[in-house]
């Protein structure tokens, strides 16, 4: 019997449906963790229709800081201070490609609702320990999932070495280095993806994504 996915919009049923096991077999072994996003939250990316997903952007997993994660890659809750340094540097490769300021919170749901699918490769983690559920098969469902929206021609911006592993289900893939603080001077800064993005945005007739928060 497969267990109940809160959050997740009607339209994501037929595109998780090949999954499923998979998903439930995770969902079964998560189900006395304490984990990040807290269990409600795992598949908060997918309450937006899956016709609406322009762009995605892909990452590696969820923040393991308790109440960091909530379900959207790299996002956090408005509350949490201080904003982290990934985050940060995000919001620096924004102000410079497109000359938008930096917010004062670490939300990023207003980019949900313009579109972007904000997807890590794992989906979750045990609070406190990164990399935890890595071995959890949980890029066998969101190599799937890349390979659906791959099929409905979305941009996918892939930042780090476990993103770029799906850059093959993407005739539009921007490839670019990790925003976090370890690796964004090596390619992130400077790489300017938000305006790569729109601009194949409309040179396939799509309307471009407004990334103001």
């Amino acid at each position: 019997m497969a267990l109940d996915l809160p959050l997740v919009h009607a339209s994501w049923k037929p595109i998780l449906d090949p999954v499923r096991s998979t998903i439930d077999t995770i969902l079964e072994k998560i189900a006395d963790q304490e984990i990040a996003p807290p269990h409600d939250q795992i598949f908060a990316a997918f309450q937006m229709p899956f016709e609406s997903v322009k762009v995605v952007i892909v990452g590696q997993d969820p923040y393991p800081t308790q109440g960091h994660a909530h379900g959207l890659a790299f996002s956090v809750p408005a509350d949490v201070r201080p904003i982290p340094r990934s985050l940060k540097n995000i919001f620096t490769e924004l102000q410079s490609d497109l000359r938008i300021s930096a917010p004062d919170n670490g939300d990023l749901s207003k980019w949900s609702h313009q579109g972007v699918l904000l997807l890590n490769r794992v989906l979750t983690a045990q609070v406190g320990v990164s990399n935890s559920h890595v071995g959890y098969a949980w890029q066998v469902v969101t190599d799937h999932i890349c390979r659906e929206l791959g099929k409905a021609n979305v941009v996918a911006l892939l930042w780090g070495k476990s993103a770029a592993e799906v850059s093959s289900f993407f005739k539009n893939a921007i490839i670019g280095v990790h925003p976090s603080p370890l690796s964004a001077h090596r390619g992130f800064f400077g790489s300017k993806p938000f305006s790569a993005a729109n601009r194949i945005l409309e040179n396939i007739g799509v309307e471009p994504v407004d990334w103001r928060l």
